[in-house]
């Protein structure tokens, strides 16, 4: 049985041409600002909040930066805004933390001793052993009884 996988999850479907829903109510909820802006204030003050309202609108519905909407971003702005610049790690003082009692070790540190040495021979059984994975003991090979031609 084989399954469809959706592709291309995070483009936004394109609705009117080439404008996907979430832009086009941005530049709906913009233009409706503008003729609010048109009816209430003089031809000068209109004309430049309209410039500010469809340069805003248009920021929100059109522009990505690090391919993140617009409005991710300015959230995340605001945000780093209203956070405090510097991080300073109070220690609480008010808690009554008693050191810990040093106890001695129960267990007993033996002196240390000089590697034993490994022949030429203990090798070539160690690689043996870790050439077969564990198949061949270097014990079982050197008990076997010798063959015989």
């Amino acid at each position: 049985m084989q399954f469809v996988v959706p592709q291309f999850i995070e483009t936004e479907s394109k609705v009117i041409g080439p404008i996907s829903v979430r832009q086009f109510i941005i530049l709906l909820a913009s233009g409706l600002l503008i003729y609010v802006f048109w009816e209430l204030f003089s031809f000068w003050i209109a004309a430049i909040l309209g410039v500010f309202t469809l340069a805003v609108g248009g920021a929100f519905a059109f522009v990505k930066i690090n391919g993140q909407p617009f409005h991710l971003f300015a959230l995340v702005f605001v945000q780093t805004l209203k956070s405090p610049k510097l991080k300073i790690w109070h220690r609480d003082t008010k808690q009554n933390i008693k050191p810990a009692k040093e106890k001695e070790p129960k267990v007993k540190l033996l002196p240390m001793t000089a590697p034993k040495q490994v022949s030429q021979s203990r090798l070539s059984e160690l690689s043996l052993m870790v050439d077969t994975g564990g198949a061949y003991k270097a014990e079982e090979i050197n008990n076997k009884p010798p063959t015989q031609k």
